[in-house]
């Protein structure tokens, strides 16, 4: 079975590694890729943006299976359009894809359908913003109402730092917005939580937690993620049963009463507290780095399960799931998530080979005359399972500081709630 994976960054490495386990695959398309996928597949480099030349490509090499890995082609159709070509696509349509492109529109299914969430109050000027701050208490959030790869939300503690957010978020910092979303803060502690639905059924895809600000001690601003640990130290059946019931099936069933089948990824971001769990954002597809942390662990084969979604047949499989902890730690350019210097050569990298429980998935690399460069702010994930999340920070560390590169920075302390030192 040719299939292609739409993306390039740690998580579609993360992909592309897993998937080449099945017998099935007899060739992988990385579309464009990165450094690493070139190692187990094919790049090709072409416009993300431009649907009709995929669809081409897809066609004319007899591809059987696209699986979508980032948001931005789900928000804006690509498995619409492929799927309107007779093409077997695993992701969300584009009008369910809102629910990660419009924090709003998930907003408004949370309110009609009870769904536990932050109190919120969309605003649609500066003006109407700056009226409804002066008599709010702080802290709060401010969001942006469009995909800002995870950089979009203001945590304010202050009138201050909350005017700051709306004048970036209306000013176009994300793009062109003509609303933005005001939250009330929620305390507790945060958890990712996945599932996988082929539209009519679906099943958990275990859980994880991301560590999104870029200093120790989860300080500073907020990053794409600096590194991710799976499981969950929060989950438990009671939890567990509570998210699904309160959040995960009220949401599918407004997607089914908007006449659409949710397949793919579904991941909430959620805050729990007192084992009360409250729905934070909507991502519609595997989180990054949370994929590096999670797919790692999986004991059966993917394609049999994303195969599975895409014929509505996700009944027919039994996710098994290594008895490990997992932990990811991103290598990211000095600089980060600020400017950062491009092209830079990662020496001696070539010299580290995956082992059955240590992997190094490329996120933003690039190989350009035997050289493999940095071309992005999260360049390397670094991944260990073990039987504790100490054992495997340890040895990722240990990795990091023997591949030495100069340019790069990471956060020690990933994981440090549940680690006691």
């Amino acid at each position: 079975m040719k299939i292609a994976i739409i993306g390039s960054g740690g998580r579609e490495h993360a992909l592309a590694h897993q998937l080449s386990n099945s017998k099935k695959i007899t060739k992988i398309y990385s579309i464009p890729g990165n450094a690493g996928t070139e190692e187990i597949s094919l790049n090709i480099d072409l416009n993300l943006e431009n649907f009709q030349d995929l669809h081409d490509f897809i066609n004319k090499e007899q591809i059987e299976l696209v699986v979508v890995g980032p948001e931005k082609p789900l928000v804006e159709g690509l498995v619409d359009f492929l799927e309107a070509k007779n093409i077997k696509v695993f992701g969300p349509r584009k009008k369910v894809a809102q629910l990660e492109g419009s924090k709003i529109f998930t907003k408004k299914i949370c309110k009609k359908f009870n769904i536990p969430t932050a109190k919120f109050k969309i605003c649609k000027s500066k003006e109407d913003s700056f009226v409804f701050l002066s008599s709010s208490n702080f802290p709060l959030v401010v969001k942006a109402d469009v995909l800002a790869a995870g950089k979009g939300v203001y945590i304010c503690k202050n009138l201050d730092e909350a005017k700051t957010a709306v004048n970036e978020i209306f000013d176009g910092k994300f793009g062109k917005t003509d609303q933005l979303l005001i939250e009330e803060f929620l305390e507790g502690d945060e958890m990712s939580f996945f599932i996988i639905s082929d539209g009519i059924s679906y099943k958990t895809f275990n859980t994880a937690q991301d560590h999104k600000r870029v200093g120790e001690g989860d300080t500073g601003k907020n990053t794409g993620g600096m590194g991710a640990y799976s499981p969950s130290s929060l989950i438990n059946n009671d939890l567990e049963k509570k998210v699904l019931k309160k959040i995960i099936e009220p949401t599918l069933k407004a997607v089914n009463e908007m006449n659409e089948k949710y397949i793919g990824f579904l991941y909430a971001g959620l805050m729990i507290k007192n084992n009360e769990p409250y729905l934070i954002e909507y991502n519609v597809r595997m989180g990054d780095p949370e994929c590096q942390t999670i797919l790692p662990l999986i004991d059966c084969d993917l394609l049999e399960i994303i195969n599975a979604c895409c014929n509505s047949k996700l009944y027919t499989q039994e996710i098994k799931w290594k008895n490990k902890k997992s932990m990811c730690i991103a290598l990211c350019s000095k600089g980060y998530p600020e400017k950062y210097n491009k092209n830079v050569e990662i020496k001696n990298l070539k010299e580290f080979k995956s082992s059955k429980d240590s992997f190094i998935f490329h996120a933003g690399t690039k190989s350009s005359e035997n050289k493999i460069l940095a071309v992005g702010g999260r360049v390397l994930n670094f991944v260990n399972f073990s039987n504790s999340f100490s054992t495997s920070r340890k040895e990722i560390i240990n990795q990091i500081k023997k591949l030495n590169w100069e340019d790069g920075f990471y956060r020690s302390d990933i994981g440090h709630k549940v680690i006691d030192e």
